[in-house]
């Protein structure tokens, strides 16, 4: 697309003539033609621009656990993108050669917020997913495409860290139908050693989510061995987690695996990703899951009154059904939280490329 560069509103300019983006907590001071570290938000004409508006790193249509949401149109179709950069620099990125790339090139596919949501409507997917790199720094196209969506029926759905700041928080946050934040630790020095960032604005971020909007959210740390997956921290966040969100905002733990510059750290063990599930549910979680490997017990829905199975799920796949038509238990009545439209057809599982021209 031509249009690629729009302008923004959260900056202002500093006395000494810099300009200060005032996106997210890093607040990055700009001269004329530099960019902030996530790489798409530059300063050009004195003001704050969004140099990646209508571009994509490509386009895919998904089951929506993979994002993973599990309480939101369980086995429906996501049709998700993403474009370039970060505004946090995790060391363990998974999607470094998007999230890390400075090449504009990596945004080659293009589509209007219109496009994208006559697509998601043809191809019978229920919400349109920003992910692969945090929306948050592509906010302004993000918008664009939920109003876009809201106009055809279809949800948008937020795949972040969740690090903004307070004033566009609250536009972008009262846009999107459905998030998951990555909580990616409970420590102020992992956020700052392996991110890059802080801890405190990310937990701002989810209890103004939990309690201020109707945007339903899902938590997902990836537990790496050694940093973020002692019991003592598991505790503390899963604690935080029920008393300042409650117990209904379902958790998961997902498996790291050698990445990025985090490449001498082994695979996390399957049975850590049991202990933090067990750790969760002990304190009061209603519903954790394990993800990134094939676990049974931890990828499916449980009634947490009767302890029936309500949704089994084999990796991204929808199976067994046990809920009714209102989304309640089918053997207890017990009201489960969340999203749900009866069981989906398998073929909603299969992954589709997409190219716009």
């Amino acid at each position: 697309m031509n249009n690629s560069i729009v302008s923004t509103h959260y900056w202002h300019t500093l006395q000494n003539g810099q300009v200060q983006c005032d996106l997210c907590p890093r607040h990055c001071h700009l001269q004329e033609g530099q960019r902030g570290l996530c790489y798409v938000r530059q300063r050009l004409d004195g003001e704050v621009k969004l140099v990646s508006y209508g571009r994509s790193s490509g386009f895919c249509v998904d089951p929506i656990e993979k994002k993973p949401l599990n309480h939101f149109y369980p086995g429906s179709r996501v049709l998700s993108f993403g474009t370039a950069g970060c505004n946090l620099a995790c060391k363990f990125c998974q999607n470094w050669d998007t999230t890390k790339s400075r090449e504009m090139d990596t945004m080659a596919d293009g589509a209007s917020p219109q496009q994208l949501a006559l697509a998601a409507l043809e191809m019978d997917c229920r919400s349109i997913a920003f992910t692969y790199n945090d929306p948050i720094i592509f906010m302004e196209y993000a918008l664009d495409v939920a109003a876009a969506c809201r106009a055809q029926d279809i949800r948008t759905v937020a795949v972040t860290a969740g690090y903004i700041d307070p004033a566009p928080r609250v536009e972008f946050f009262q846009a999107v139908d459905a998030a998951n934040v990555d909580l990616k630790a409970f420590t102020e020095r992992f956020y700052y050693k392996i991110c890059g960032g802080h801890l405190a604005p990310v937990l701002e971020t989810l209890e103004y989510i939990r309690h201020e909007t109707n945007t339903w959210l899902e938590l997902t740390t990836l537990l790496i061995p050694g940093e973020n997956d002692s019991a003592s921290e598991l505790h503390e966040m899963t604690q935080w987690v029920v008393e300042h969100l409650g117990p209904d905002v379902p958790m998961h733990f997902t498996a790291f695996h050698p990445d990025w510059k985090m490449r001498d750290i082994d695979h996390t063990p399957t049975a850590t990703l049991r202990r933090a599930r067990e750790i969760a549910m002990g304190n009061g979680v209603r519903f954790a899951y394990t993800g990134n490997v094939q676990n049974l017990q931890g990828s499916s829905t449980w009634c947490p009154h009767c302890g029936e199975l309500l949704i089994e799920r084999e990796w991204h796949r929808v199976c067994d059904w046990g809920l009714d038509e209102g989304g309640n238990c089918a053997s207890c009545g017990t009201a489960i939280p969340g999203f749900f439209a009866g069981k989906p057809a398998q073929e909603t599982t299969r992954p589709v490329r997409l190219k716009f021209r």
